[in-house]
């Protein structure tokens, strides 16, 4: 629904989903023992989203000298927050990342919502789904192929259920689900089109740095030694461990769709 609504009340939910995701990973930090300033971090994580849709609005300009200040503000604060034996080169290089890595890589999906070809609500959410699909493709087709056909560890020491086969059926079933969104949904209700050959590269893309995105995620909780990123999503573990994916997912879809998508012509 959010989606649907698009503007401010997508870019709400971004935020809440990039404080939540900065505040799982600043605490998987803590177990690795590395003391991030969390309150900088989740503010910043929750405040990029936000920042987008103000800046895509016009209401703000000058997102470097933006960028520059947070910085600014980071280094200052680690002199008196942590000193020298705080580690505070290490507080700021995670607090930074984590918020870039927790809440900057959500803005893909508001840009995503507003992207120039998107005349309705409609198109617009259907265009936002379209990674977000492909993405879940990706993890079906890994796992049931992996669990029919899988041998071969494609990772063991970062995620050892993962299979070298279950990582060729991803591929295989994403680029299939690629071309049937297109047909199905982005076509009839977008009005927004690929071409055949770059609709089954999209889905092989997706599958690729959907995989990667996943295998990232699983090696920053093997370094703080944890199983899931929280226990916030009851059976489903963290924020993190839903969207890791997507993370990568996101920005890729963007800027792929941002040169290769065309409107319908009749």
């Amino acid at each position: 629904m959010l989606v649907y609504l698009g503007a401010l009340p997508l870019a709400l939910l971004l935020a809440l989903l990039g404080g939540l995701g900065a505040w799982e990973l600043f605490r998987m930090a803590r177990h690795g023992g590395i003391e991030p300033m969390d309150v900088f971090g989740v503010a910043i994580a929750a405040g990029l989203p936000l920042y987008t849709a103000l800046w895509a609005s016009g209401a703000l300009a000058a997102p470097a000298a933006l960028a520059a200040v947070v910085l600014v503000t980071l280094l200052g604060a680690s002199l008196w927050a942590r000193g020298v034996e705080g580690r505070p080169l290490a507080s700021v290089s995670v607090t930074a990342f984590g918020a870039v890595y927790t809440g900057g890589l959500l803005c893909f999906a508001w840009l995503l919502r507003n992207h120039r070809f998107a005349a309705t609500a409609a198109a617009g959410t259907a265009l936002v789904m379209y990674p977000v699909v492909l993405t879940w493709a990706s993890d079906i087709g890994a796992y049931f192929v992996g669990r029919a056909l899988g041998r071969a560890k494609l990772m063991p020491a970062i995620s050892p259920g993962k299979t070298r086969a279950g990582a060729w059926g991803a591929l295989v079933v994403t680029a299939l689900a690629s071309v049937a969104y297109i047909r199905l949904v982005l076509e009839p209700q977008a009005q927004l089109s690929l071409t055949l050959g770059i609709a089954i590269a999209f889905g092989l893309l997706v599958s690729v740095v959907a995989q990667v995105g996943d295998l990232f995620e699983s090696m920053l909780k093997r370094e703080a030694k944890v199983k899931d990123s929280s226990h916030l999503l009851p059976g489903h573990g963290g924020i993190l461990d839903r969207l890791d994916s997507l993370y990568f997912v996101l920005p890729v879809a963007y800027l792929v769709l941002e040169q290769a998508l065309k409107p319908v012509t009749r």
